[in-house]
């Protein structure tokens, strides 16, 4: 049997057309046994219904085994025959045959130094990719912080709605200027207290310096 690695077939085919024939092979080996079997059971029958004949069975299983020999020598020799016509016409594709599957390797060809570049450029789409997913990782990630803010300034914009409202039921109409308003007078209030405190610690320091009189006593 042919020993020849037959890929491109085995590609094809998806079983190698050795395991084939091997198959093939053994199958009417199976049937060629079989068929002696029942032929020397139909030989021994017949004998039965024969009175007076000195043919045994251990003859007859002799004779079986020399014609399965002669046989199979013969089947032999066919089979070579058969594996080569075989293997040449029937289970090898020809050289100028390309699977549909190979037909784009050979419409775009490349070298090893094509396919090397073509390898770094995919390398260096990977690291764009990459870097480009984590900045869009980070803006969303931003964009969800900016969302938390806007709702926090969203609450800070209703509470001065509130109090524009509350200060206009009270009479009082700008809000602007009430903030203005309570901005002055904290400053006031704060420059007050600094004057207090600054007088405090003069007050305190000018007790600290007073002269003590002792008074004397007169000799009578």
């Amino acid at each position: 049997m042919s020993v020849t690695p037959m890929c491109y077939e085995a590609q094809f085919f998806e079983f190698t057309p050795q395991t084939c024939i091997l198959r093939l092979y053994i199958t009417f080996q199976d049937y060629l046994f079989e068929m002696l079997l029942v032929v020397e059971r139909v030989i021994m029958k017949k004998l039965e219904s024969i009175p007076g004949h000195r043919i045994s069975k251990f003859q007859i299983r002799e004779s079986t085994e020399k014609y399965l020999h002669y046989v199979n020598e013969r089947f032999n020799h066919l089979f070579q025959k058969m594996e080569k016509c075989l293997l040449k016409l029937v289970l090898r594709i020809p050289r100028n045959i390309v699977l549909p599957e190979d037909k784009v390797q050979v419409q775009y060809s490349y070298s090893a130094e094509k396919f090397q570049l073509l390898q770094s450029e995919t390398e260096t789409l990977q690291k764009q990719y990459k870097a480009e997913k984590m900045a869009t990782q980070s803006l969303l990630a931003e964009l969800e912080e900016q969302k938390v803010v806007q709702a926090e300034l969203e609450k800070v914009l209703a509470w001065f709605d509130g109090l524009d409202k509350i200060c206009r039921e009270h009479g009082n109409i700008d809000l602007k200027e009430s903030f203005a308003f309570m901005t002055q007078a904290s400053l006031k209030i704060q420059g007050k207290i600094k004057e207090i405190d600054l007088k405090n610690k003069k007050i305190k320091g000018n007790e600290s310096f007073i002269p003590i009189n002792f008074q004397t006593r007169k000799k009578l």
